[in-house]
């Protein structure tokens, strides 16, 4: 490799590495007295030759792997395996192939040595050590010590790390095993090969630091302070149900590996069942003389959202910007569930059907519901053309609201309005003014809204 950074980049290594050893020994001073005999002894194995040369030693009891044995089993004795995951063939699964090179390596071992391993991590112009030893860098390993057969026999120790422990590949009576059928006959021996899984524990760290994220970072907790209030909020809301955790190494995670312990021994596990769809089962309108009288209140989250907003009245917010952007959103809750029961309800049963004998929705919903009966049915056309049913659904859905609330608030003539309000001017991508521009559109209808005091 060819040498860009020269002595500078040399002494910026050196620099780092009497960093770390000096922070090493300060913590270990600072445990005696000024007298005591052991200081200069500690003071003597913390310079850098000497350290170095220890650790180069030492680093022959652990290994750096991205799959290892151990979580299968804490006691498992076998082969752990380094391996690039840029190295590995590309898939459409998920798999150790998808970090790239921005991937966090493991090291297991004895836990006395882990502190070569920290030393090997340490960052230098956006690299560790070892990934400058890796790669020969002739900077890097000038680093280590100014004798160049001393600096290359300490790289070769160094690297080491990432290497395999001398010997064949081997498995473990304590190690899980699996027959995996290579063939197409499931009767022929042959055509099975035997499989040890490892742990992938550098795929499981970069998993483990986005749940973490996820679930306790500052974004999702504003998401979902945002939900809460019934708010808008700017960022998405992650969520995953069913989420497990398994703990590896009990007390003594450091046992497992340097991430694990890290992670204080906590491996997420996802919740591996197929997605359970239920859908709603859609009423009969029939019978009803009103959806939103009759059937609104039945609907998943509308009774909740109800309990929600008159819990919130009751508690007497003050009268500001807050408490009304407040408001707007439990009532948007409920809009959504008017809109969403109205799409069902409109694309679940055959144009023209409440034309049926046994449908007896008043008028107004009748238009509301139904507004490809107006293609071929001329008199409801013609009512549907007048444009002044969807004031009436306002006015219906501002009553219904009222009487959910009334007995425990003092709600009147003005509320009404301002409910009414909130559904006729619901501008959102699904919300009710767009569905209903969509319908007027379709059917060549004028795009306003008559009322008592003018238009919408």
């Amino acid at each position: 490799m060819q040498d860009t950074l020269g002595p500078e980049g040399t002494r910026r290594i050196r620099a780092s590495i009497a960093t770390f050893l000096q922070d090493r020994l300060q913590a270990r001073l600072d445990k005696l007295t000024l007298e005591d005999p052991k200081r200069a002894e500690l003071i003597a194995q913390f310079e850098p030759d000497m350290w170095l040369e220890d650790a180069a030693r030492r680093v022959r009891q652990i290994q750096a792997v991205t799959h290892a044995l151990k979580p299968i089993h804490p006691d498992a004795r076998g082969t752990n395996l380094y391996v690039v995951p840029s190295q590995l063939p590309s898939l459409d699964l998920v798999g150790s192939h998808v970090l790239g090179q921005g991937f966090v390596s493991d090291v297991v071992g004895n836990a006395a040595a882990l502190d070569v391993y920290k030393f090997l991590r340490l960052q230098i112009n956006g690299r560790s050590l070892l990934d400058g030893l890796l790669a020969d860098d002739p900077v890097v390993v000038r680093a280590l010590s100014d004798d160049p057969k001393k600096a290359k026999a300490w790289q070769i120790a160094f690297v080491g790390l990432t290497q395999g422990k001398d010997g064949a590949l081997a498995s473990h009576a304590l190690a899980k095993q699996v027959y995996w059928l290579a063939g197409e006959d499931a009767a022929d021996d042959a055509q099975y090969h035997l499989l040890a899984p490892l742990y992938a524990t550098s795929l499981a760290h970069a998993v483990h630091g986005v749940l973490q994220e996820d679930r306790f970072g500052e974004t999702n907790k504003a998401a979902r302070a945002a939900r809460r209030a019934g708010e808008e909020h700017a960022d998405a809301l992650r969520e995953y149900p069913g989420l497990a955790v398994r703990k590896f190494g009990g007390t003594k995670p450091q046992n497992i590996s340097q991430l694990n312990s890290e992670r204080g021994g906590v491996n997420y596990l996802f919740a591996s069942l197929p997605p359970q769809w239920r859908p709603r089962k859609l009423r009969q309108p029939w019978g009803v003389t009103s959806v939103i009288d009759q059937m609104l209140l039945h609907r998943d989250g509308v009774r909740p959202t109800v309990r929600a907003l008159l819990r919130f009245l009751l508690a007497q917010p003050p009268s500001n910007v807050d408490t009304r952007d407040r408001v707007d959103g439990y009532v948007s809750s409920l809009i959504d569930e008017l809109v969403i029961m109205a799409t069902e309800l409109q694309q679940g049963w055959p144009d023209g059907w409440t034309a049926d004998a046994r449908c007896e929705l008043v008028p107004e919903e009748q238009l509301w519901l139904d507004p490809a009966r107006a293609e071929d049915d001329e008199v409801f056309r013609r009512q549907w053309m007048q444009m002044d049913w969807p004031a009436q659904v306002g006015h219906r859905f501002g009553n219904w609201l009222n009487a959910q609330l009334s007995g425990r608030l003092p709600v009147g003539e003005a509320e009404q309005r301002q409910w009414r309000r909130e559904l006729l001017v619901d501008e959102s991508e699904h919300g009710w003014a767009q569905r209903l521009h969509e319908a007027r559109t379709c059917l060549d209808a004028p795009h306003y809204i008559p009322t008592r005091m003018g238009v919408i």
